[in-house]
């Protein structure tokens, strides 16, 4: 869901992935096993969230925040997180849509659900139910330039939308590939400061068509060809929100289109 403004939380934007589908294991699903998926929308409003699905009645849910206290896992790596389930109602609905048992629960303290490896010195260590950082950068230029590569190979894939990489954040008027160097450094957007920790490895899911749930090729064989760093198809940066002693509180830091950008060392 685009978003005009958005209010930074030190596990990231408010609001963000604080829902999430496991099967009856409480393992995390996703587009992985189910491309369907893509075909849902989650429409998140302050104190519960709207489902919404071709052939299904829109479903509005309350925050569970009296809901069975259950631990999941995002993936069979990850430690566990304490959790709200939301109820039969939601599971059922997502019976429906997915053709096999599913619970929808709601993280209601993400405070302790922590990033999986040390976080830098002067970030918040909090996490929802994102892969493993808070947010991702994505740089529109380097995007066009992905995009050419697709044009002169040939390939008839192209051009792939932004939405194909799924990041938090969108940037303009960089560089190409700029954003590989940001790792290290911190970054002032609006009223908030990040850090660059890593460019991102891209999986499988960023081939699936975020409209229409087809598998494609793209973008993994051209990062291969051409953003291959180690083992790693690099597209995007990850980022983790910074707590600057003297700076804006919890409540004072945004991030709106339009800011501007800034690397601050």
């Amino acid at each position: 869901m685009d978003r005009d403004t958005a209010r930074v939380e030190p596990w990231g934007l408010d609001g963000d992935r604080r829902w999430l589908i496991v099967d009856e294991h409480g393992l995390g699903l996703s587009q992985h096993q189910h491309r369907e998926l893509v075909r849902m929308r989650a429409v998140s409003r302050p104190g519960g969230l709207t489902l919404e699905a071709p052939g299904l009645p829109p479903l509005d849910l309350a925050e569970p925040t009296g809901g069975e206290a259950i631990q999941v896992r995002v993936y069979r790596e990850r430690p566990p997180a304490p959790v709200r389930a939301a109820g039969p109602e939601a599971d059922q609905w997502l019976n429906r849509l997915l053709g096999r048992a599913a619970r929808l629960v709601w993280l209601g303290d993400p405070t302790r659900n922590l990033v999986p490896w040390q976080v830098p010195a002067g970030s918040g260590a909090e996490l929802s139910f994102a892969d493993g950082s808070p947010l991702l950068l994505a740089n529109t230029a380097s995007l066009d330039q992905f995009n050419d590569w697709l044009l002169e190979s040939g390939s008839t894939e192209g051009p792939l939308p932004m939405i194909q990489f799924r990041p938090n954040v969108v940037v303009s008027g960089a560089a190409p590939w700029a954003e590989g160097e940001w790792v290290g450094r911190r970054i002032r957007i609006g009223g908030a400061i990040f850090h660059g920790t890593s460019e991102c490895d891209r999986c499988v899911i960023a081939t699936i068509d975020q409209d229409t749930a087809e598998r494609g090729r793209e973008p993994l064989r051209t990062l291969a060809a051409r953003r291959r760093i180690g083992q790693k198809l690099l597209f995007g940066l990850q980022l983790t929100v910074r707590t600057e002693p003297g700076g804006p509180s919890h409540e004072g830091r945004t991030v709106s289109v339009g800011d501007t950008v800034k690397v601050l060392d």
